[in-house]
């Protein structure tokens, strides 16, 4: 595993010897590290290394996300996996391609304690690979499994119905939200494995839509007395509140994301084209001008470069 993520090296601390041994809080903090920062802390120097590889309490709950998403296939999974000592609790793989589903299988036989199991966007899983390893976690004894399988391809109802057959629930058929309901600006702003007040509490997160018949997530509306549901094709939602947002009542935005008008409202606007972006666009603008309130949003900056060059 060190050689497959060698080029974290560039971030890394070779004079150790020169700088003494690494503060105590560093050995403190290990547990609470991502993967890739725990990664890279393993490269740092052999008392770390040691540290990170004996030490079992951080690698019990996995997420594989940026920048490893891409990069971490079968093989990487499995000797990341086995710093487990087959005792993982959790296993989130965020848009990860290369894993297969005989890789992901051979993971969860020798981690049967697994009660979360996020793959969004595996694209290289297949339905019935997943249902392959629910079947593997499943035991009369332990049945409370979580499972995210939303953006893998192909997932018909018969898949969902088998599911859910084996964790023991049944499809909620948007008759009757739970109680906390499945919002979609809680969706967007979701963080693996925390926020659990935002959760609202599925066994699995996609749904049959009733609108389209098809399985994908699908969400309630936050408005008191508006029961709409169904998924994000069929009823358009703002990014921000969550609520069905009608055409006549879009926001016009830079960004791709849809807002209602009473949140377009409320975000700051570009100075040139009066459009706005969502907060989760917003955090990564970086052309706020000195002094003002508003922003120069990236169509303007693109426009102006190409009129300085005219």
């Amino acid at each position: 595993m060190d050689k497959d993520f060698s080029d974290t090296k560039e971030n890394e601390v070779h004079n150790s010897n020169q700088s003494g041994p690494p503060h105590e809080a560093l050995f403190l903090a290990i547990a609470y590290l991502p993967l890739f920062e725990l990664l890279a802390v393993s490269e740092v120097c052999r008392s770390l290394r040691h540290a990170v590889n004996t030490d079992i309490i951080p690698w019990l709950d996995i997420i594989v996300k940026k920048p490893l998403n891409l990069r971490v296939s079968d093989e990487i999974l499995m000797k990341i996996a086995s710093k487990a000592n087959g005792r993982l609790r959790s296993l989130a793989l965020i848009n990860c391609a290369k894993i297969t589903d005989d890789g992901l299988l051979l993971v969860l036989e020798q981690n049967p304690l697994i009660s979360k199991l996020y793959v969004p966007a595996c694209t290289g899983l297949t339905p019935d690979g997943v249902v392959r390893a629910v079947k593997t976690l499943t035991r009369p004894d332990n049945n409370a499994i979580t499972l995210k399988i939303n953006g893998i391809y192909n997932i018909k109802k018969e898949h969902l119905d088998t599911l859910h057959s084996i964790l023991g629930t049944t499809l909620r058929q948007q008759e009757h939200p739970t109680q906390h309901g499945n919002f979609y600006h809680k969706y967007k702003n979701f963080t693996t494995f925390k926020h659990k007040e935002s959760d609202p509490g599925l066994p699995i997160d996609i749904d049959i839509c009733l609108k389209c018949d098809q399985a994908r997530m699908v969400f309630d509306c936050p408005r008191r007395n508006c029961e709409c549901r169904g998924c994000y094709y069929c009823i358009p939602r703002c990014v921000e509140c969550g609520r069905c947002v009608e055409c006549e009542e879009l926001g016009d935005t830079v960004c791709a994301d849809t807002l209602c008008l009473d949140c377009w409202i409320r975000l700051p606007k570009c100075n040139f084209c009066n459009r706005t972006y969502c907060n989760q666009h917003a955090n990564e603008q970086q052309c706020n001008l000195p002094g003002s309130l508003g922003f120069v949003c990236d169509a303007c900056q693109m426009k102006a470069l190409r009129n300085s060059y005219d």
